[in-house]
């Protein structure tokens, strides 16, 4: 890995967060036992219960085993990449929020796993009080979707726990970036989200290249979902503060 002794030393107990009630188990996945060490203690300090695997095959069995609430997921894996292990996650259980650690802060490498459906994209070496305030921002997020499952608009039904969408009864194709932005908008509607917002809460990180990306996924769902793309009933612009969805 190469990253061990930096993201060691930046992982202090001392560093950590006032701790607030867990939900469930994390399960890392990480191929380096130093770094599994200084994570399994980070957790664990907050109550939560920890498991570690230090392969994406291992990894994935654990996870068939006993679903964990959250997964810290490592980029680089020996014998499953953890790409591969991201895509196999969400197809089994699209509900569940992944948090990936990467030794590179290539932005191609941060797209590829959030259109994957990672939730969250965390660089090494990383603050254990942004590691844990992305950890539970992924579980609130989780638990919002656990309590909005199912929608329907305009002939438009959105099935989160599916991640199904199926317009006048038709299927509708949308990636997984689109799908989390229809999420959040939806799980938030009638509130004006500005485009910084849904940056960091969709796609996981700040400093994304452009806003531009936001309005290229709100103009993909008018197209999808909007009987009139160009004049938006539910897809609402506003103007000098970003979007709001209405029902």
């Amino acid at each position: 890995m190469g990253q061990t002794p930096s993201l060691v030393s930046t992982v202090r107990l001392s560093d950590t967060i006032t701790p607030t009630l867990p939900s469930g188990k994390i399960l890392v996945v990480e191929d380096d036992p130093a770094v599994q060490k200084a994570l399994r203690r980070l957790f664990e300090a907050e109550g939560f219960m920890v498991e570690v695997q230090a392969n994406g095959q291992a990894a994935l069995e654990s996870f068939r085993a006993a679903p964990p609430a959250v997964v810290i997921l490592d980029l680089r894996l020996p014998k499953l990449s953890g790409g591969d292990v991201c895509r196999e996650i969400k197809a089994q259980a699209p509900a569940t929020p992944i948090v990936v650690l990467s030794a590179t802060s290539d932005v191609s490498d941060k797209v590829l796993l959030l259109e994957l459906g990672a939730d969250d994209y965390v660089t090494k070496p990383f603050s254990p009080r942004e590691l844990l305030a992305r950890v539970r921002a992924a579980l609130r997020h989780a638990s919002r979707t656990a309590n909005v499952s199912r929608l329907t608009f305009d002939g438009i039904i959105v099935d989160l726990r599916k991640m199904e969408v199926q317009r006048e009864g038709n299927v509708v194709v949308l990636t997984a970036q689109e799908f989390k932005t229809l999420q959040f908008l939806v799980q938030n509607a009638d509130r004006v989200i500005s485009r910084d917002e849904l940056l960091n809460e969709v796609w996981g990180y700040q400093n994304y290249p452009s806003t531009r990306t936001v309005d290229n996924h709100i103009l993909k769902l008018r197209q999808k979902l909007e009987r009139d793309p160009a004049s938006p009933v539910h897809f609402r612009t506003v103007h000098g503060m970003g979007y709001k969805f209405v029902p």
